[in-house]
């Protein structure tokens, strides 16, 4: 990447974390509303923190008063020295919010400077690949402020609750309708195949042998979900995996998360606000334990993530027309109705993040980034579920067919959704 397309991919990124934040007021940024949510100021903080301790550090420009914020903004990292719990981001009145815009700031400023001044060969390229990491990580935490701010708008009391943008426009189209497209399998290639840059989780590119099988060719609708739930999809045990039965009773689990029953109607809370549940959008916050009882009582089955890669490698992957963040004013932030496009896969990149049956686990020859960055996805290898596909607020220049997400099975604030496969 030369100098100029840096600079611009480096302010392209942190001004569109700073537009997110403008709908906020200056109560939002400091509420943990559960403790998998982190408050805004912190993402702000911590996405900063980490251009800082990489990047900036490396090359000799870390300032010294900087590293009183280490504590409060280092995330997981225990190579970088101790961290505030992740359960007290909430807990906390210091650094205060204009604090931490105020050390953003000077990042940025330091981060401008570097870029100008870095030799040109080896040392820039050697930048440009961790800036690259930077912004990479910055744009999941983008996707992470806004599915964080929905659960904290709907954290307040019903009657306090309060948009965080208003909605767009309903649609009038029905879905497509419910189908299954054919794949032969065999022995196919899997992980980063088309190249470019990608995470040391899409890495390296193996072989891995399919049986013929079956994928939806859309998302489960919330008219699909209401039949299993009416059905009594959540007062059947024997649709469930142990620990999905175990959630649906501790945690009184009768409807996808932010559906609530109002005088006889379901609505869901949304971005844009309580709205009514409409039957032809595709469901979204399940669980993979909700997932897999739903896949099963449908008579089908979740993919594989292997299974889910080959299919849309070879159906065709086109971020540039799915439903995925590129600002605040235009992106629809939310899910939408699976239009008939002609395509043999529909809503395969955006909309929602699509849960597979496959457990995180590193591909044959795994290696993680070096040094401190090591610790930035291997780590996680244990006990989490993948998920493929990018959602409504997925940055669009962040998606690859072979990205891997990757989250607790009961998981469900996160934008989230069901492919069906057989």
């Amino acid at each position: 990447m030369d100098r100029p397309s840096l600079r611009h991919r480096f302010e392209s990124v942190r001004a569109l974390s700073l537009e997110l934040c403008r709908p906020l007021t200056p109560e939002d940024y400091r509420i943990q509303s559960m403790p998998d949510v982190s408050p805004p100021w912190w993402n702000l903080g911590h996405t900063s923190w980490f251009f800082a301790r990489n990047v900036l550090h490396a090359w000799g420009r870390y300032q010294e008063d900087w590293k009183r914020l280490e504590y409060p903004l280092n995330s997981y990292y225990e190579g970088l020295g101790p961290r505030l719990p992740r359960l007290d981001r909430g807990r906390v009145a210091r650094p205060t919010t204009e604090e931490v815009l105020r050390y953003r700031r000077a990042v940025d400023a330091g981060m401008l400077e570097l870029i100008a001044a870095v030799a040109d060969g080896e040392e820039l390229a050697r930048m440009a690949d961790l800036v690259e990491i930077g912004c990479q990580h910055e744009q999941q935490h983008q996707e992470l402020l806004l599915t964080e701010i929905q659960h904290i708008r709907y954290a307040a009391p019903p009657e306090l609750r309060s948009p965080y943008r208003p909605n767009a426009a309903a649609q009038a189209d029905e879905p497509a309708p419910a189908e299954f497209v054919v794949f032969a399998g065999g022995l196919v290639e899997i992980g980063n195949v088309e190249g470019g840059w990608g995470w040391d989780n899409e890495l390296p590119v193996h072989r891995a042998w399919l049986d013929p099988f079956e994928l939806g060719r859309r998302l489960v609708t919330n008219g699909e979900w209401l039949e299993f739930m009416t059905q009594g999809g959540y007062e059947q045990p024997l649709l469930w995996l142990s620990n999905g039965w175990a959630a649906v009773k501790s945690e009184g689990w009768r409807a996808p998360l932010y559906w609530e029953l109002v005088d006889g109607d379901w609505k869901r809370w949304s971005l844009g606000g309580l709205v009514p549940v409409d039957p032809r959008e595709p469901v979204a916050h399940v669980s993979f334990y909700e997932a897999e009882a739903y896949a099963r009582w449908a008579g089908a089955r979740l993919p594989t993530e292997r299974e889910w890669e080959h299919a849309v490698r070879v159906a065709g992957f086109d971020p540039a027309a799915g439903n995925l963040l590129d600002d605040l004013a235009t992106s629809q932030l939310g899910p939408r109705i699976a239009l008939e496009t002609g395509a043999r896969l529909l809503q395969t990149a955006g909309d929602l993040w699509q849960w597979t049956t496959s457990h995180y686990e590193p591909y044959p020859g795994y290696k993680p980034f070096d040094g401190d960055l090591m610790e930035y996805n291997g780590k996680f290898m244990d006990n989490q579920r993948v998920l493929r596909g990018g959602s409504w607020a997925t940055p669009r220049n962040h998606l690859r067919v072979s990205y891997r997400n990757f989250w607790p099975g009961n998981t469900r604030f996160q934008a989230t959704g069901v492919r069906l496969a057989r």
